[in-house]
């Protein structure tokens, strides 16, 4: 007996059945591949939209008869130089950190034996008595032996430092994965465009085509929104660490440029650089760097930042945002990209269903 009756009776309806049985099929086994690799995935997503923002460099740097060596040799040296792009702020960073460890300890030891003296602001801010009060009762005094640092050395810390390292490693081999997969790309980038163009115009047309493109545009316009304005900030303001005298002015100003790169986190850097100052009497110089990290941040997130991606892909300013902070909240860092991306294809389709 068959399977399906009415379709052996009916050749349009046998083949019916048989697209959507492949179509099925193919949604299974689909669906199975992403499940196998469900953990590379975020990895995959970054190389891909790193690939897009290089992609018009790579094409500049490629000709259409260039041997496979050449070939080779330009997906190395810009997947190098987005690495060392990453890695390099990050071994700076880590170093200086290294480099100041042993003043840390230094401070620990000396807050056992002599407790944490009261910073002379404190009684200049409301209720500064009973804070000066509470801080002389629980924190003034000799910390060593108590249960507070005993905890902090045996439990606190060790599971920190566990926690800190099987993120670093897991880190550190997506990252290695993320670079393989960029590399790939840009090596196979000429073909592999030419036959993804192919397939999303068979499958949806001139339109898929077209929206394919402007994805990719969007892509480009959040980086160049997110991680060239990042770095102007971090620039600017690192300028006031300089003139206030921080230490370790071009390290923060680089920590700071980083924060910058996440919507409205630029904040809470040159928030605790002034607050440093403030603490170390220098009020002067919070309130310079203050003023000019509000000054900075708000003309770069309000003017210029939505400015350089609206303009890129036609967004307004509030699809912009929600795109952005909706994007991040969803997927995680790789989200700030992929959101306005999301808003544009919502945009374009909508303007094509009012035309």
């Amino acid at each position: 007996m068959p399977l399906f009756p009415l379709a052996s009776k009916d050749p349009a309806g046998a083949k019916r059945w048989q697209r959507v049985a492949t179509l099925a099929l193919y949604a299974v086994l689909v669906a199975l591949a992403l499940w196998v690799i469900r953990s590379f995935i975020p990895a995959i997503v970054w190389a891909l939209v790193i690939a897009i923002v290089v992609w018009p460099l790579l094409e500049r740097l490629s000709s259409p008869t260039q041997s496979s060596l050449r070939a080779s040799a330009i997906a190395l040296a810009l997947t190098a130089g987005v690495g060392l792009f990453v890695v390099l702020p990050i071994v700076g960073i880590f170093t200086q950190v290294l480099h100041e460890t042993h003043h840390l300890m230094k401070w620990v030891v000396d807050v056992e034996q002599n407790g944490i003296a009261l910073p002379q602001f404190a009684q200049r801010l409301p209720f500064g008595q009973q804070i000066a009060d509470w801080w002389q009762a629980n924190l003034a005094r000799p910390l060593q032996g108590s249960p507070a640092m005993q905890q902090l050395r045996d439990t606190h810390v060790a599971t920190a430092g566990r926690h800190f390292g099987t993120l670093a490693l897991k880190g550190v081999v997506h990252f290695g994965f993320m670079l393989l997969t960029l590399f790939v790309l840009l090596r196979t980038g000429p073909q592999m465009s030419a036959q993804v163009a192919r397939a999303v115009r068979r499958v949806f047309g001139a339109d898929g085509t077209h929206l394919a493109m402007r994805m990719a545009t969007a892509v480009r316009g959040t980086v160049s929104g997110l991680v060239v304005v990042g770095l102007g900030e971090g620039a600017v303001i690192g300028v006031a660490y300089f003139a206030a005298g921080l230490p370790h002015a071009a390290e923060l100003a680089l920590v700071t440029a980083i924060a910058a790169m996440l919507p409205f986190c630029a904040p809470i850097a040159f928030g605790l650089a002034a607050l440093w100052l403030f603490v170390h009497d220098q009020a002067a110089g919070a309130l310079a760097v203050l003023a000019t990290g509000i000054v900075v941040v708000f003309l770069a997130e309000h003017f210029v930042r939505p400015g350089l991606i609206g303009s890129a892909t036609r967004l307004p300013f509030l699809l912009v945002l929600f795109g952005i902070l909706g994007g991040a909240e969803t997927f995680g860092l790789v989200g700030l990209f992929v959101g306005p991306a999301l808003m544009t294809i919502l945009t374009v389709l909508w303007r094509e269903a009012l035309s």
